[in-house]
C-alpha cells in the first residue's frame, strides 16, 4: 500500500491565516484557488452591498455558493432520475423483444 505524503500550506481568508495539510500539488492548487475565489467574492459583496464586517461578507459568500451547489446537486439528481427512467424503459423494451 502506497502512503501519500502530505505537506502544510497556509492560505489567507478574511485577513486570517489558515494552515492546512494537503496531499499533493493539485490539492494545494485547489485550496489556493478556492481561497482566492472567496477573497474576490468577498470584495464584490463589500462593494455592491456595503457590508463592512468580514463575518457578514463570508456568510453571504458561503450562503450564495452553498445555494448554488445545492441547486446543481438537485439538477444532477433530477438528470440521474430521468436517465434511470430512460434506461428502465429501454431495458423493458429489450425484455419484450427477447
Amino acid at each position: 500500500m502506497k502512503v501519500m505524503a502530505s505537506f502544510k500550506i497556509t492560505i489567507h481568508i478574511a485577513d486570517r491565516p489558515y494552515r492546512l495539510n494537503v496531499s499533493d500539488e493539485h490539492e494545494e492548487e485547489l485550496f489556493r484557488s478556492a481561497a482566492h475565489f472567496i477573497e474576490e467574492q468577498s470584495k464584490k459583496y463589500a462593494t455592491n452591498f456595503a457590508f463592512r464586517d468580514k463575518q457578514d461578507l463570508l456568510a453571504m459568500v458561503a450562503l450564495h455558493y452553498t445555494t448554488e451547489a445545492l441547486k446543481k446537486d438537485s439538477e444532477l439528481n433530477n438528470s440521474l432520475d430521468q436517465f434511470a427512467e430512460k434506461l428502465s424503459s429501454i431495458n423493458q423494451r429489450l425484455e419484450e423483444h427477447k
